[in-house]
């Protein structure tokens, strides 16, 4: 049985799973010190909150995007060992790529509907909080896919606009050739500058650096053939 001195809070704006991950904590021997339904409520708490592991889900309030990983990369950038499990039905590969980034430990991804056990939950919350890395199979395949292929985070419609803008098109001319709205033409290029992790320090550069990511991809695939 674990120690009951293993404090754990639970990060999630499902009720149903807060509660019933709520009394799985607590009927192994942990000791649930909160519940929060959000990241904002989370972070209210913290000054006063004493835990040694939050597990938390990957989209929650407001935009249910990505808010739960990159709460757990923004704590953890300020305590490194600070031990998190992400618990989710979503591989997020860009931010978890980051989360796993320092090389820390003290971390876990897995997938809800890939828990074959209580038992192997436990057994997780056991070694992050020892410090321990625990990934699912299928979190680690996504990493690894997405650290060979930038572009294999865009969506289809993104590649479009992609493309269009390594033709030269200004937005306008993006979204006549697409058929959508200028407004539209500019969120799908935030979305590739975030995915490809061109940020606003670069601003005035960010167009020319996205369309070099993918002439440099574009390049490849001509050169033999198959995306590399």
């Amino acid at each position: 049985m674990p120690a009951p001195m293993h404090r754990i809070a639970i990060v999630d704006d499902s009720v149903l799973l807060r509660e019933g991950l709520g009394r799985l904590i607590e009927e192994a021997g942990f000791t649930l010190a909160a519940a929060f339904g959000s990241g904002a409520e989370l972070l209210a708490a913290m000054p006063g909150l004493e835990v040694d592991l939050l597990i938390m889900d990957v989209r929650m309030p407001p935009t249910f995007t990505d808010e739960g990983l990159r709460l757990a990369i923004q704590l953890r950038s300020n305590t490194p060992r600070l031990p998190v499990l992400i618990l989710s039905q979503f591989v997020e590969s860009l931010y978890a790529q980051e989360l796993f980034a320092n090389g820390q430990g003290f971390v876990g991804y897995l997938l809800k509907d890939r828990l074959v056990s209580i038992d192997a939950l436990y057994d997780a919350i056991e070694r992050i909080i020892a410090g321990g890395t625990v990934l699912d199979p299928e979190v680690v395949s996504t990493l690894i896919n997405a650290r060979q292929d930038p572009l294999v985070w865009l969506t289809s419609r993104e590649k479009d606009v992609l493309g269009a803008m390594a033709e030269g098109l200004t937005n306008q001319g993006i979204a006549n050739r697409l058929n959508i709205g200028l407004g539209t033409v500019e969120k799908h290029a935030t979305e590739i500058f975030s995915k490809l992790e061109l940020n606003s320090d670069t601003h005035d550069h960010r167009r020319v650096l996205a369309v070099l990511t993918w002439l440099r991809k574009s390049a490849h695939v001509d050169r033999f053939g198959q995306p590399g």
